[in-house]
């Protein structure tokens, strides 16, 4: 009482933390916080997950496109422009199927922690893509690590779901998904002559089994996974015939296996390329109407085998320059196929005969997988993690743009319904939150980091980790400047609010000051801050624009005078500030976000909305949570919403505070969250 702040310990360093005046003599930590009277609600996802899955792209009757990205399946009406979500997982998605009936979905995922450390483990939920309801929970501490495909029968009413999961065995398991019950599973950590059993990647994620199991980067360009376990031959893909219940097809490093489903055990039978030379990959899969089975491989061919045998009847040499990635029989009996290194998406005739091409724009990337729309249009899933839209006569557009690596840079429009996403990429997004759309989107030369909006909103600062950082035109997206500030990450960026400051912190532990003329567009370097001994995480301006504050990676907080750069270390100067924002994690108004037993790394950020009622945090347990505002007593309670499935990098609200927005780290995606 006497200090008049709040002492919060944080890895058993005390954070002291000032009480304003007119909150100390009523103050007391013993008080109950109440949960806000508002909630969030997803409205929108934006992103998509084909950088390393396969063939999660799929048209319902209901003129629904399903895919998924982070921990939500979603589920995209393009007409009426709607998005609903299934928000049943706990963690990553990473393969997807539609049952024949078009309306039951299943979807499998990784293992996760709590933050309790608490293992989360990987399994397979089905569940109703009209109701969304749950319908059941397949292999709850059967799958290890990851399941990585699920397939249904096809035949026989759809009632059996392959599935493998990413253990040191690959176990391939099938299961009668109704009654939860496991029919067979095969250890499959080697393709020995005398173990009729495989390790398969499903057709529902080509490729990223192996890539998880040797937690590799994704290759450039597309390339399937260029790694060796030994003597067992990674497959990629698991797939069951569509008119035959008992034969399951699958493929992968140098081999296509057709297995027999007989009695409870799996026999198989290989593929023979016989003249042909051997491809390093069999890519992907599809079914003529006969029952021919078609694959496309890393050598460009398209083969096709007659029904029912293991040897190729007719082929297409060089189909694609570069691997066939995705495969796709019409209702009207021709194929399309999509090329990795080409970008093609070509459409053959009945007689294999090439009828017509298009290229993908290079900035989409190659594609990942195709799905046959309503009447000719084609929807295209690729690497880059966007989907198209289109055909091969009229060419593809842009109908879900993705950041494609780590997303930390967020940053809300002071007056319009827009905001700014930048990440590791290097591409910079300004998207319109009532249209879903980017209105530009600009590669920039290093991976970004952070983002914040001059006050007129015509300018936007962008800061990089390279010590780098851009001034843009919100408008025609065209570099204003480009300065440096030390070599370190340039980790806030953030205009005072009469818009005569910025102010630029960086990994170096210093904040850069700047003056600022022209609506944004000239700025020039007033001095730096100098005091923290660690990096600076966050940073808040007063609302007259006359200082800041600034909290760092060893949970300090400091204030800073604006005109001179220099520290303020006089308590009672600050006490009674009113800020702008609140980003700062650590401070009185915000503190009480911070659970029982926190590492100080817990919390990524946190914001407060503009009429200063609601607190938002982003958490690294994939966890966005609600508080009300201030929020100023320990432990206080929260509204937790789910959907990213790893840490939580960023959170703002729009500048009406309608929605709030939160980006993904790892999982790439941005959550546009309605406030009820």
């Amino acid at each position: 009482m006497e200090e008049g702040s709040v002492k919060m310990f944080l890895r058993g360093r005390p954070v002291p933390m000032l009480i304003p005046d007119e909150l100390a003599p009523t103050y007391s930590l013993d008080t109950r916080s109440e949960l806000p009277s508002s909630r969030l609600r997803l409205d929108w996802v934006y992103g998509y997950r084909g950088r390393d899955c396969r063939a999660n792209l799929y048209l319902l009757p209901t003129g629904e496109v399903v895919y998924f990205v982070a921990s939500v399946a979603v589920l995209y009406s393009v007409e009426e422009q709607r998005q609903r979500h299934y928000l049943g997982h706990n963690d990553d998605i990473k393969c997807l199927a539609v049952h024949p009936d078009m309306v039951t979905i299943a979807t499998g995922q990784v293992a996760g922690t709590t933050k309790e450390a608490k293992p989360l483990p990987p399994h397979v939920r089905v569940w109703d893509s009209v109701s969304l309801s749950t319908l059941h929970v397949l292999g709850l501490g059967v799958f290890d690590r990851a399941v990585c495909c699920v397939a249904f029968s096809k035949s026989n009413g759809g009632n059996l779901l392959c599935a493998v999961d990413e253990s040191n065995d690959h176990v391939l398991s099938v299961w009668d998904w109704a009654k939860e019950t496991k029919v067979v599973d095969s250890k499959v950590s080697g393709l020995a002559a005398h173990c009729p059993s495989l390790w398969v990647s499903s057709h529902d994620v080509l490729g990223h089994a192996v890539r998880s199991l040797t937690n590799g980067p994704h290759l450039p360009g597309g390339d399937e996974d260029k790694v060796c376990f030994g003597s067992n031959k990674a497959v990629l893909l698991a797939t069951f015939h569509p008119t035959d219940p008992s034969l399951l097809i699958t493929c992968g490093k140098s081999h296509i296996y057709f297995w027999s489903l007989e009695g409870g055990s799996l026999s198989k039978r290989q593929g023979l390329f016989e003249k042909h030379e051997k491809p390093k990959y069999v890519l992907c899969v599809t079914f003529l109407e006969g029952g021919d089975v078609v694959t496309g491989d890393s050598g460009g061919n398209i083969y096709i085998w007659g029904k029912g045998g293991n040897r190729i009847t007719q082929e297409v040499l060089g189909a694609h320059d570069g691997g066939v990635f995705g495969l796709c029989a019409l209702r009207d009996g021709t194929l399309v196929s999509g090329g990795g290194r080409d970008r093609r998406v070509v459409l053959w005739g009945s007689d294999y005969s090439k009828v017509q091409e298009v290229e993908v724009p290079e900035d989409f990337g190659p594609v990942r997988t195709i799905a046959e729309g309503r009447g000719d249009t084609l929807y295209v899933g690729t690497t880059r993690n966007s989907i198209l839209l289109g055909s091969v006569h009229t060419g593809f557009s842009l109908l879900v743009q993705g950041h494609v690596e780590e997303l930390w840079g967020l940053a809300t429009h002071p007056s319009r319904a827009q905001f700014v996403t930048c990440g590791q990429d290097k591409l910079v997004h300004l998207w319109n939150s009532e249209t879903h759309q980017p209105l530009w989107s600009r590669t920039i030369e290093d991976p970004a980091r952070s983002a914040g909006f001059h006050p007129s909103g015509s300018v936007l600062a962008v800061g990089t980790v390279t010590g780098r950082w851009l001034l843009l035109d919100t408008d025609t997206h065209d570099l204003v400047a480009i300065h440096t500030d030390g070599n370190e990450q340039i980790s806030v960026v953030s205009f005072s609010p009469d818009g005569a400051y910025l102010a630029v912190g960086s990994h170096d532990n210093l904040v850069y000051v700047y003056t600022v003329d022209q609506g944004g567009r000239k700025v020039s370097r007033l001095g730096k801050c100098s005091g923290h001994s660690s990096f600076i995480t966050h940073l808040d301006w007063a609302q007259d624009s006359s200082c800041f504050v600034t909290n760092s990676g060893d949970y300090e907080i400091l204030y800073w005078d604006a005109a001179t750069c220099k520290q303020i270390t006089s308590a009672d100067t600050v006490r009674n500030v009113e800020w702008a924002t609140a980003t700062c994690v650590l401070g009185f108004g915000v503190f009480g976000i911070w659970p029982e037993g926190a590492d100080g790394t817990d919390i990524n950020a946190v914001a407060r909305s503009h009429d200063g009622k609601l607190l938002a945090s982003a958490d690294d347990f994939g966890k966005v949570h609600l508080f009300g505002y201030p929020c100023c007593q320990p432990r206080a309670l929260s509204h937790k919403e789910n959907g990213h499935s790893s840490h939580v990098t960023n959170v703002a609200f729009l500048w009406d505070d309608s929605m709030a927005l939160t980006t993904g780290g790892k999982d790439t995606s941005v959550l546009q969250w309605r406030v009820v």
